[in-house]
């Protein structure tokens, strides 16, 4: 089981010893009063978005796996592990397990946040959960600090997309986190002095940068202790700033408009990005201890930033390592855990900063990385990056040719077209079939949005005439995603991503206006030389990777029409970034051949245009699919076309029906290659079973027939022949896989309640086991390790929540069982979601227990003094001593340390 993957070099059961120096302190509250050392961890959590812009969800993503996508292996090697991040003891038990996210400075680009509130809820609340309780513990201001929206170069940005991109960030920060932002992370720390003008009017009160961005800076005349009035500057433009206090930035011959910056620790921060600082939280304490002065008074801050996926992403299981330091190692050297925003309300600036004119954190040559050939990104290697001029000058053409279309048109539907661009966060992803009504206005949002900045009561055409104009400015900016520069070459899935954008936003811009800006975009990115030969240029890539990727809408009806042949779809739902209305459908089979005809209403979610298809699909058996889609037109003509193909399939001529659609559809058709790749393999799946379920028959009976002579083999210590191996191995993990199957089912009924349930099965695997050894080969059993988990959590959730905790013995035995299974067959499950199920309610348990105990004292105490004795103060009861002991023993099987606890209760 994966639960050892990180012992600290101190497990909390003597102090450590450490190579820092400690200042003196007063009994000051360091959370009131700045004094001490102060340290703040900044992460910056980011994922670019990764969507299909025609349908609005992510493809698999072959490079990411096990997983998915790379949203999701990331996911499970570092937001979900730091929401949960667990403290070991030196056995490898969890002892406790800490939200870091409690204790990071952080932020989170809006698009990943928005992804993980739709794939993981649980998640997705600890962090807003830990900027609540960051707040509550540092007068009021949260570890969270907004993000440009969707991470664009901001000095590369026009003023008006500037502008946007910071309100978005803004709005979404608010929408998800329930207050304002104080500070904002720009994407790679790019910043210019108009960056900063936005900054500062949209009311943002401090960033983050680098040391190396800074250019002079003084104390502030008046304000610092300097005799002199006037300060002279001191030149920093090497990186020499002082990062252990924030500077106010005032915009050029204006002292009332600033913006205050705090600088990380460059060499710390790059430390831990790229050495082994976070191997464990000493090692952690005794780099940030090199930066502890002790002569600074009265406080000092170790400020630094990374990558926020460094914890357990790029750098495996150091979020333990930082959880660690938050609970323990930092608290015994009396740090104080803290973040920007609340600093800076103990220490406001006595020093301000000049910066340098166009500078980002990871390009040593201003922002030339996201424009230049400037070697950045090439990593070494032979590559160019000389597309990246090209490709910067053909996407502003297109911006600007999409920003004159939005002006023009823009300002026939809305007031104010760019005020209306900017509010238009507030209904992106509610979509007018989803949205819920409200009930002071009886309208959905995106109709009240529209009230508020239309200029004439829209009709519906032009209602979708709006929201194309406003998804085509939203395309238009994520097409501006920095990835798509970052690396050596334009055709990464980076690169194409972004020209999926562009290309998405051509087509709405052909849509409402009628202009084809595609051949032109082609031309000037055939500008961009790639390094790879198979494209050449821009062009190649956008001709070869992207245009194949655009979808229309009657490729999503294909989509639909395929996959229903093998997954039946309700009469009304929502499919890809569509609602799908099924108004009619009727499938016929005649031997090897199915036919499917149907009538779909598609009306998507983003502009709430409509269409009316008609489809017909043939499956000739194996991989070979014929499918038409057309446009419906009328009753008449539908009837008479469904009764001429079902009467041709009756003659049973798989040619005589192709002919037959295709007269009727038109010689364009779509097949299984047609459709996305996880839709193939899924129904190629599906397609197998059929085969793989004979091939199992078939390997089965070869190992009954030759049991004999393979245990021969084994009993002379003779090499097996592969033959008989593989029959051996298919056959026992096909009998382990569906006893298995068995099992979660019999155990799975609430209406069994006995210590007998799931026996036989158990019994059964553990023969199985035996078998398999005797014969030589191991059984392979990941495809059943998330149903194993599954199990577990749901017989640990009845058993705390059956109406009320049941710690009957056949619950316990029930599950104590299968976890011994678990162990005897040395399975690799994750009990991740066990442990903090069990610890969680374990917690709610104790609290039960002190407060029962705690009325007791007080109802005795009441009678002593013979006020109140009548009055019942008694809560739910807590468990008894029994059951505690029982349920602490079955936290040992989880492997948590329970210890503790089991030794109170001897």
């Amino acid at each position: 089981m994966n639960t050892t993957s990180y012992i600290p070099e101190n497990t909390g059961q003597e102090k450590a010893t450490f190579d820092v120096p400690t200042p003196l302190r007063s009994q000051a509250n360091p959370l009131e009063k700045a004094e001490g050392v102060y340290v703040t961890l900044h992460g910056h959590f980011y994922q670019p978005p990764r969507e299909n812009p025609y349908l609005g969800t992510i493809e698999r993503q072959s490079s990411a796996a096990p997983f998915h996508d790379w949203n999701e292996r990331i996911y499970h090697e570092c937001y979900r592990p730091n929401a949960f991040a667990r403290i070991f003891n030196d056995q490898g038990e969890v002892v406790n397990i800490v939200n870091n996210f409690e204790y990071l400075s952080f932020n989170i680009g809006p698009t990943l946040m928005s992804w993980l509130e739709t794939y993981d809820t649980e998640v997705y609340q600890r962090i807003i959960e830990a900027d609540r309780k960051s707040c509550e513990r540092l007068q009021g201001h949260g570890n969270g600090i907004a993000q440009v929206y969707n991470h664009i170069i901001m000095p590369l940005a026009n003023h008006q997309d500037k502008v946007t991109q910071v309100r978005w960030g803004k709005a979404d920060f608010q929408a998800r986190f329930g207050r304002d932002p104080e500070g904002m992370w720009l994407a790679e720390a790019a910043v210019d002095q108009a960056t900063i003008e936005v900054l500062i009017e949209e009311g943002i009160r401090f960033i983050i940068l680098a040391p190396s961005q800074a250019q002079r800076c003084r104390a502030i005349p008046g304000i610092a202790s300097d005799t002199n009035d006037t300060p002279d500057w001191e030149e920093v433009g090497g990186g020499q700033i002082d990062p252990t206090r924030p500077y106010r930035c005032y915009l050029p011959g204006d002292r009332d408009r600033y913006i205050d910056i705090f600088f990380y620790d460059g060499p710390i921060s790059r430390d831990i990005g790229f050495n082994a600082v976070l191997s464990s939280s000493q090692n952690l304490a005794n780099r940030l201890g090199q930066a502890v002065r002790s002569d600074r008074k009265p406080s000092q801050l170790i400020s630094i930033a990374t990558d926020g996926e460094t914890f357990g992403h790029h750098k495996r299981d150091t979020e333990k390592a930082i959880a660690y330091a938050f609970h323990d190692t930092f608290p015994q050297l009396g740090w104080t855990v803290t973040n920007y925003a609340h600093y800076l309300s103990l220490h406001p600036p006595t020093w301000e900063v000049q910066l340098k004119p166009v500078t980002a954190w990871s390009c040593g040559h201003g922002v030339d990385r996201w424009q230049d050939d400037c070697g950045c990104g090439g990593e070494g290697s032979l590559w160019h990056q000389k597309w990246r001029r090209p490709l910067r000058d053909a996407l502003d053409w297109l911006r600007d040719q999409l920003s004159d279309i939005y002006q023009e048109l823009g300002t026939l539907l809305f007031e104010d077209p760019w005020e209306t661009r900017n509010r238009y966060i507030e209904i992106m992803g509610q979509f007018p079939q989803q949205a819920q009504l409200d009930p002071s206005s009886g309208t959905d949002p995106l109709q009240a949005f529209l009230n508020t900045h239309q200029n004439h009561e829209l009709s519906l055409e032009e209602r979708v005439d709006a929201l194309r104009l406003l998804e085509m400015q939203r395309h238009s900016l994520l097409m501006y995603t920095s990835c798509g520069w970052f690396f050596a070459e334009l055709s990464r899935p980076e690169g194409v991503q972004i020209l999926r954008y562009a290309a998405r936003a051509v087509d709405l811009a052909a849509d409402v206006a009628g202009i084809s800006l595609e051949p032109e975009f082609i031309k000037r990115l055939a500008l961009a030389p790639s390094n790879v030969d198979l494209f050449e240029t821009g062009a190649g890539v956008y001709q070869q990777l992207v245009i194949p990727s655009q979808i229309d809408v009657q490729a999503v009806a294909a989509h639909y029409a395929i996959t229903s042949l093998f997954n039946p779809y309700p009469p009304q739902h929502p499919y890809f970034s569509y609602q799908a209305e099924q108004v009619d459908y009727q499938i016929q089979r005649l031997g090897s051949l199915s036919l499917a005809i149907g009538q779909l209403q598609l009306t998507s979610n983003v502009t709430s245009e409509s269409e009316h298809l008609v489809f017909c699909v043939l499956h000739l058996g194996g991989w070979d699919f014929h499918c038409g889609v057309q446009l419906f037109s009328g009753r008449k003509h539908y009837g008479e076309m469904k009764a001429k193909l079902f009467n041709t399939l009756q003659q049973a001529s798989a040619t005589n029906i192709v002919l037959a659609i295709s007269d009727t559809f038109g010689h364009q058709h779509y097949g299984l290659h047609d459709l996305l790749p996880e839709e193939r393999h899924r129904i190629i799946s599906l397609l197998s079973q059929e085969t793989l379920s004979r091939l199992n028959q078939l390997y089965t009976q070869v190992y009954r027939d030759n049991y004999g002579v393979l245990m021969a083999f084994q009993y002379d210590d003779l090499e097996v022949p592969p033959e008989l191996l593989t029959a051996a191995q298919v056959a026992l993990n096909h009998r382990a896989l569906n006893t298995l199957k068995g099992l979660e089912k019999e155990m799975s009924d609430p209406e069994l309640e006995t210590s007998q349930v799931g026996a036989s099965y158990l019994a059964e695997l553990a023969a199985i086991a035996t078998e398999a050894e005797q014969a030589g080969c191991r059984l392979k059993l990941d495809a059943v390790y998330p149903l194993l988990e599954d199990l577990i959590l749901r017989l640990l959730w009845q058993l705390f929540h059956h109406v009320e905790v049941d710690l009957s013995p056949h619950r316990i035995q029930r599950l104590q069982t299968l976890l011994n299974l678990v162990h005897q067959l040395q399975l690799d499950i994750h009990l991740d979601r066990a442990q903090e199920l069990y610890l969680r309610c374990l917690q709610e348990q104790m609290t039960l227990l002190n407060h029962s105990q705690a009325i007791t004292q007080a109802q005795l105490l009441a009678q002593n003094n013979d006020s109140r004795s009548g009055q019942d103060l008694s809560q739910d009861d807590p468990l008894s001593m029994d059951q505690m002991r029982q349920l602490l023993q079955l936290g040992r099987k989880l492997a948590i340390d329970v210890q503790p606890w089991l030794d109170s209760y001897q």
